[in-house]
Formats: structure tokens, sequence, C-alpha cells
């Protein structure tokens, strides 16, 4: 009789909150033997728990009790994401642990003033583009796109074989249209297609620790983010993918601002979450032809210049129409 594998089903969230321009995702650090580094090396990532079908009714309850128990924070906005299951979570033979299957969710909260709670746990919010360096747009194109990330994934392109999985676009097709080459305007929400390729082309850490042909292939690999344990870099690539499309048609980016804000203050967190720089008269434009905000007819000084009008979310407006979002764009 064929032994069964035993399954194991945990729930993976990665929560998002801003500090000032500054996108972050709540992490912490365990040890691990799965890391290249040497056993028992510590690596980051997303705070993790069981489901335990006897005390949760729901995933979504399952998750916000043990993120509650864990860390203290109470999670607004919650979206499942997907069920990841493939390289970094396989059981190979010899195994005798379960196999273990992690749903996926992004949840939005706000950044605690005093975050002494969260340390004690191990826990820390860290900036999401140091795991995504090359997603950061607003300041100027990235500098590693153009010396590290494209000239290796150009190299790989090239050796294309007969032996590559099936697929709608060839490497050279995939390359163009994920990171904006041959006159392809960078789209921000392709942040999961950018990683996949890069993993791919065996060209981040993971790839090499989950035995990739094409990463144990090379010699060292170019410093390309900061890897994270099991398939944690590919569940904050959901995320952020996810995230930044739901800004355009849902107002969710007002889970992350206090309750009264500047535009100014608006902006600056759109910005962080999409990586693009807004110009800010067509930003507040936007903002008013959307009507998501109203003024509180209070000011603030915080900023240390002029006065700047406070604002509220006017939350009247999911009831007027149905996708009320901020349909934001940038340079390509």
């Amino acid at each position: 009789m064929t032994a069964r594998t035993a399954i194991e089903i945990g729930l993976t969230a990665a929560i998002v909150a801003v500090d000032g321009d500054e996108p972050m995702t709540l992490t912490s650090t365990t040890p691990t033997s799965t890391s290249t580094a040497g056993d028992g090396a510590a690596l980051i990532g997303l705070p993790s728990g069981p489901f335990d079908p006897l005390e949760h009714q729901t995933f979504e309850i399952g998750l916000r009790s043990w993120v509650k128990a864990q860390t203290g924070l109470a999670v607004g906005y919650v979206e499942q994401l997907y069920t990841f299951g493939d390289r970094g979570r396989h059981a190979e033979r010899g195994d005798h642990g379960p196999h273990a299957v992690s749903v996926g969710y992004l949840a939005l909260t706000r950044r605690p003033d005093n975050d002494a709670a969260l340390r004690a746990t191990g826990a820390g919010f860290s900036p999401w583009y140091r795991f995504f360096p090359w997603e950061d747009w607003r300041v100027e194109r990235p500098k590693i796109l153009d010396g590290s990330v494209l000239p290796a994934l150009d190299a790989w392109t090239q050796r294309e074989t007969r032996d590559d999985p099936p697929r709608p676009l060839s490497r050279r097709e995939r390359l163009h249209q994920y990171f904006a080459l041959g006159g392809s305007p960078w789209d921000e929400e392709k942040v999961l297609d950018r990683y996949e390729l890069l993993y791919e082309a065996g060209l981040v850490e993971e790839a090499r620790r989950d035995g990739r042909k094409a990463a144990l292939e090379r010699g060292a690999l170019p410093p390309l983010g900061e890897p994270m344990r099991l398939d944690h870099r590919r569940i904050l690539a959901t995320a952020i993918a996810r995230l930044r499309a739901k800004l355009k048609y849902r107002p969710v980016i007002f889970e992350l601002m206090a309750a009264e804000f500047t535009l100014t203050e608006l902006q600056t967190t759109v910005e962080a979450i999409s990586g693009r720089h807004l110009h800010k008269q067509n930003f507040r434009r936007l903002v008013e032809t959307g009507a998501l905000v109203e003024p509180t007819g209070e000011t603030s000084t915080t900023t240390g210049g002029r006065p700047a009008a406070l604002f509220r979310f006017r939350r009247e407006v999911l009831q007027e129409r149905p996708a009320p979002g901020l349909r934001v764009g940038g340079r390509g």
C-alpha cells in the first residue's frame, strides 16, 4: 500500500503598513536549516500560523486570531491571495513530516506608534523594497535594473532550449513585457511576474535553495534583494501586485492612513505603494474628481511650513459608485 503524505494547512500573511514614505511589511526571523548560509541560520519571513479547524470557523478568523495573539495588531482590510504549495514547501523522498500548504493573505494596518510589543515577539516592520529593489521608481529608474537584473536576464533568454516547459510567451517575450523593454511600458502590477522570471532564470537565492537547475549551474548569484524563507518572497510579491491593482478601483489606501491627513500625506502613501512618482496637481485633481475625501475644517502644522488642510475619507463614496479608487498612472 502506498504511503500517504500528510498535508498541513498554514496561513501566511503579508501585513502591510506605511511609515512616512516607506511601504513596510511585518516580518519575523526564525532559525531554519534550509538557508544556504548553514544550519541554524536565520531567514526573514512573513508571519505564519496554523489553521485549526476546531478553533477557527474560517481561514480569515484564524488569521485574525493568531495575528492578534502573536503581535497585538488588529488588522483592518484582509483579502485572501492564493494557495501556495510549490517549491520551498515541497516534500522530498524520505521526509516524514507533513507537506506544508499555505493560504496567503494580504492584510492592511497602521503601524503602531510604539512597536515594543512586536519586537518582544521577534517581529517588526521591514521596508518591502529591500526584497524588491527594482520595484521602486519614485525617484528614478532603479539602477539595479541596468546594473544587474537586465544583463543577467538578457544572457539567460539567449539560452532558451527545447527542454523549457511550454509557455504562451518565449523567454525574451516575457522579459520585454515584464521589464518594459522594446517600448513596452512599465507595469507596476507585474511584481509577481518579474520575481517569477528571476526565479526561473536562477537569479534569486530561493531558486538555488529549492534546487533549481538554472541556479545550481551559476557561480555567485547577484544580490537581487534579500531572500526570505520558504516561498514568502513569492507571497509578498503577490500581495504587492494585488494591492497596487486594488488602489485603482477600491479605496483600500485609506486603511493605511490616519483618520485625518493632508493631501500631501495621501499622495506620499499612494506613491510609496505604487512605486511611482505622481504629479502633484494631477493627483489632487484625481482625488477631487473622485470625491474620495472631504475637508475636516482643521489644519496641520507638522510639516513646519504653511498650515496644510486636513482631510478624511468620505465613506459615502462606497454607496455612490461600485469602483471608487485612484486610477493613478506614471512614467514608463
